[in-house]
């Protein structure tokens, strides 16, 4: 005798079926919410970091490049090539950024499927290409490498790379007051090629670096570095510019300056300080509430859990999936981490006694990581709220949808129950789903200073004591160096926090 019961709801009939797939999608949900994006990796490279391990720091990322994935490669290459830097294997760091550099090229031309995606569920499905000054400091970054190992024409190479980068972004701003160029990595090619002879094309580089270093104060930070100045006069009265001499005499009164007929008596050290760690991104989550039941979860659950993070998504995603009328939006928000050094101390001693040097403020990372932000505020907050409406809609089409076609299919008594679990479902996951795009070369440092120090030729101890801003000095690295006659040596010191 056959069984009374409706075919749905037999041990292997669909019901069935449809019950454990919304239990394991549930669960799944849970595993995602309550996962961080970025887990734990760079708290472990900040600790390494922190204690003068960058071998580690970079053992860590390498270990994490399938936590990357195919989507964020072009970081993963970024953040290795940084602390491959620290650790001093500038060779494989290049290697690094010279394949991010490739791979941003490719990705200018994105798949509308992709996009389509991203769009249903969060920007972090999109390929990383890098913020437009992190792009420049992919070049910057092996400039310094090759400059480093002493390859000038490799340098210079990059030197051109950065020129002809940051020409394309002014021609792409257009008359936005965007990132459109950078003082720093203009003030560095200037060395760069000062150092190698060339100064025609050294004065145009501290020409434009000063120049974008006076018009971008207002949101960078930073003020024409002392040295700077120095450069234009000396460089200037060497090419014979009288008119730009005179006006750059008149615009630096007081400002001492050596000849560049007697530099070329000396050698220079040159040191680059990395100074503190990068901002990082959080998720800033906005519950738009829409009925009045929805609108007293929220404040419930906002008073029970406090401000919303990585450890209450899960309970929220399931509280306000349930409940179907919430509808949630991420935005990203920056966290910065302002460096505790002032500058750091470069003392050179040799035969002829010792000479000093400061090193001077020439990039803010944490500003231009806060600008490139706020351009582009305006058109994030309008693409997630477009996708969390669109998300919503979506949810309550399948709920709708799950419950006909189950009463469709002649079980009117349950279909509601089934339109209700679909519906659940489907705004859990649209509100478990959403995220901001938090991603960002964070193993930059905040602040990136330089001294330029000119000494007599010959063997030196070089020591570099970073100084905090309590005036408390660290005991800092020494560096033996051995230099002739108009030759330039660059080195790299890091401090933190």
């Amino acid at each position: 005798m056959s069984s009374s019961a409706p075919p749905a709801w037999t041990a292997s009939g669909p019901a069935s079926r449809f019950r454990l797939s919304v239990i394991a999608c549930l669960l799944g949900l849970l595993l995602l919410a309550g996962c961080s994006s970025l887990s734990t990796r760079y708290a472990r490279v900040d600790h390494s970091l922190l204690a003068g391990n960058p071998q580690q720091a970079d053992r860590i990322i390498e270990q994490a490049e399938d936590e990357y994935g195919s989507v964020s490669r072009v970081l993963y290459r970024m953040d290795r090539g940084m602390t491959l830097h620290l650790a001093g294997r500038y060779r494989e760091s290049s290697t690094l950024l010279e394949q991010a550099e490739f791979e941003v090229e490719e990705l200018y031309t994105r798949r509308v499927r992709t996009e389509t995606k991203a769009f249903l569920v969060n920007d972090t499905l999109l390929p990383y290409e890098g913020e437009p000054y992190e792009q420049v400091m992919v070049n910057v970054l092996k400039a310094l490498n090759y400059a480093v190992i002493g390859q000038w024409d490799e340098s210079l190479v990059e030197a051109r790379r950065i020129d002809q980068r940051l020409n394309l972004l002014a021609d792409q701003a257009g008359d936005k007051d965007t990132y459109r160029d950078d003082a720093f990595a203009r003030y560095l090619t200037g060395i760069l090629y000062e150092s190698t002879g060339d100064l025609n094309n050294a004065f145009i580089a501290y020409r434009k670096a000063y120049d974008r270093y006076q018009s971008a104060q207002p949101w960078a930070r930073v003020p024409p570095p002392p040295t700077l100045r120095a450069d234009l006069l000396r460089t200037s009265e060497a090419l014979g510019l009288t008119q730009e001499h005179e006006e750059y005499k008149q615009a630096f009164p007081g400002q001492s300056w050596e000849p560049a007929e007697k530099l070329r008596e000396f050698a220079q050290i040159v040191v680059i300080g990395y100074n503190g760690r990068a901002p990082h991104k959080e998720d800033q989550f906005i519950d738009l509430p829409i009925s009045l039941d929805a609108l007293r979860l929220v404040l419930m659950t906002k008073g029970a859990l406090g401000r919303s993070n990585q450890d209450t998504r899960g309970a929220e995603t399931l509280l306000y999936g349930l409940s179907g009328h919430v509808v949630r939006v991420a935005l990203p928000k920056l966290v910065p981490h302002k460096t505790t050094i002032a500058y750091e101390e470069v003392t050179a001693t040799g035969a002829g006694g010792d000479y000093f040097a400061k090193t001077e403020l020439t990039q803010d990372i944490g500003a231009l990581a806060a600008k490139n932000l706020n351009d582009r505020y305006a058109q994030i907050v309008r693409k997630a709220v477009a996708r969390g409406a669109v998300k919503y809609a979506l949810a309550e089409g399948a709920g709708r949808g799950a419950r006909m076609v189950a009463s469709g299919q002649g079980n009117q008594n349950v279909g509601p129950l089934i339109g209700l679990l679909v519906g659940a479902l489907a705004h859990a996951l649209a509100i478990g789903t959403e995220e901001s795009d938090k991603r960002s070369w964070r193993t930059l440092p905040d602040e990136i200073q330089i001294a330029r120090l000119w000494v007599p030729p010959g063997s030196y101890q070089v020591r570099i004591r970073p100084i905090n801003r309590s005036g408390t000095a660290a005991r800092g690295p020494v560096q033996s160096v051995t230099l002739q006659a108009g030759a330039t040596r660059l080195l790299t010191e890091q401090a933190l926090p």
